[in-house]
């Protein structure tokens, strides 16, 4: 654990790295990308045919470039709120004879030029695995069914035998299936209640794993602290296999996803809103437990993780979603996201996956233009986190000042610290340790009595600017990373709102 002691301003702030004290296991997973049929995220973001920056499968080669540099491990698909009226069978076959459809979760029409095996075509290309969200608005469960047969399937049946028609030969092995998006939302098409929910999500958990009991189900949560969340988890998260190959170490619900946003005009509230993802967390961890421990689950039955599968800042005001949400992003902005990462690292041990909403285009760091790409502020803490903090996160004593001004949500301050340096810390799987800070005061540098860092090469990268509201644009990039070293001797300054990662070999 991160464990925080609240110390006054005037106080020297100290942090201890305990590198041999090991935590927990990070899930690569964290760091997954989002692409949902929403404003340019998918036309003009990843597909572009015809445009000169793309390959021949139409797809933009500095957004594959740059989600190689991230190393991102699985992407989720292909919603979100579209999912909701989305029928996966027109976007296969020729594209001459794909229909266009009224989309009504953003207002628009799909042309369904770009579905499942362009994308699964662009998650070989870039490296990482699909993570596909079923229809439970309009769609049928035999419609779900059909989709994973159609995407995992060696029989000689009828929807492997479509796939094979339409060029592709070995199944792809989908491993991680949604079962719904936001299905409580007012904003669903076919919005449900949690217990119309809970019935239809379990029986259709059923039948997947009955068809493929490879597969990884993740249920419809809420935020993690809601009674919805608490209702799905305890009707679903049941240890009854009803003739599932008999299986006693497995459940039909592997992981529970959970979706926070958060923003304000204001820069300590917005960045240290993300706060609220933490005890979110650690909310939706007890209540898996308190769901187990009711429905009496063995322990030989691996614990349900969470699944963050939509996370960022975003203001539905200033980014309006049926306007595409082209969120411009800040220096606050950035600390906020690298907030979202060191709390997810912090709760390694709970965090089954991560998708940052979205990955291009829309609410997003990467914008992509007819001329190229811009890499906008979040990006950076984003980058730093998927290239360094793997391997397991390891246990920190931070004694800091705290902020104790107005929160956001409101609930934060009764619930979690929100302390000026926010820090966490891992270790990979070659000794090298990363000790990530976010000083987001706006005003005042930190120099911080660090106990635990080798003494010798000490790689700094920092990430800030001149003023937390900063933005990066073609024309000018204000925030970016600045690479430097030190000695690892006396104490070190966390400059004022930044982003600080210091990396050394244990």
């Amino acid at each position: 654990m991160a464990s925080f002691t609240r110390i006054e301003e005037s106080e020297t702030p100290s942090i201890i790295v305990h590198p041999t004290h090991k935590l927990a296991k990070i899930d690569d997973n964290i760091y997954g990308g989002f692409t949902e049929h929403m404003g340019r995220c998918i036309y003009g973001g990843i597909y572009e045919p015809g445009s000169p920056l793309s390959d021949e499968n139409g797809f933009r080669k500095d957004v594959i470039e740059a989600m190689k540099d991230l190393r991102v491990p699985v992407v989720r698909y292909p919603g979100g709120n579209f999912v909701a009226t989305y029928h996966w069978l027109d976007g296969v076959g020729p594209v001459e004879n794909r229909p266009k459809r009224p989309e009504l979760a953003w207002l628009g029409v799909e042309p369904n030029t770009f579905g499942t095996d362009e994308f699964m075509k662009w998650c070989e290309v870039v490296g990482t695995e699909p993570y596909l969200c079923l229809n439970f608005g309009t769609g049928t469960l035999d419609e779900a069914l059909g989709w994973l047969e159609y995407c995992n399937s060696e029989q000689d049946t009828y929807y492997a035998n479509l796939r094979r028609k339409n060029g592709r030969e070995k199944p792809y092995n989908v491993k991680y299936w949604a079962l719904g998006n936001e299905c409580w939302g007012p904003w669903q098409v076919e919005q449900m209640t949690k217990e119309d929910y809970a019935k239809k999500a379990y029986q259709w958990a059923k039948a997947m794993k009955l068809q493929d009991p490879t597969v990884t189900l993740i249920l419809c949560g809420e935020t993690g602290y809601s009674s919805w969340d608490y209702y799905v988890l305890k009707e679903c998260v049941r240890w009854d296999v009803h003739g599932l190959s008999g299986d006693t170490t497995k459940s039909l619900i592997d992981m529970h996803s959970i979706h926070i946003y958060t923003a304000d005009k204001d820069h300590l509230v917005n960045a240290t809103a993300p706060r609220a993802a933490e005890r979110a967390i650690q909310m939706t961890s007890a209540l898996i437990d308190l769901a187990r421990i009711e429905n009496n689950v063995p322990t030989s039955v691996p614990k349900q993780t969470i699944c963050f599968d939509e996370w960022n800042v975003w203001d539905p005001v200033r980014a309006p979603g049926e306007k595409g949400a082209e969120e411009k992003y800040s220096l606050s902005d950035a600390l906020a996201v690298s907030v979202f990462l060191n709390g997810f690292i912090r709760q390694a041990a709970n965090m089954g996956m991560a998708n940052i909403a979205q990955s291009v285009n829309v609410i997003s760091p990467l914008m992509t233009s007819k001329d190229g790409l811009v890499k906008q502020t979040i990006w950076w803490p984003l980058l730093l986190f998927a290239k360094y903090m793997r391997g397991h996160s390891i246990a920190l004593n931070i004694r800091s000042p705290e902020y104790t001004g107005r929160t956001e949500p409101k609930w934060i301050r009764a619930a979690i610290e929100t302390p000026y340096l926010d820090s966490s810390a891992g270790i990979d799987n070659k000794g090298y340790v990363s000790l990530a800070v976010t000083n987001v005061h706006e005003q005042k540098d930190f120099e911080v009595s660090l106990d635990g860092v080798k003494e010798g090469d000490v790689k700094v990268y920092t990430v800030s600017g001149d003023n937390v509201s900063v933005v990066n644009t073609a024309e000018e990039q204000n925030v970016g990373v600045v690479e430097s070293s030190w000695d690892g001797k006396g104490a070190f300054t966390f400059k004022k709102h930044s982003f600080t990662m210091l990396r050394w070999k244990a």
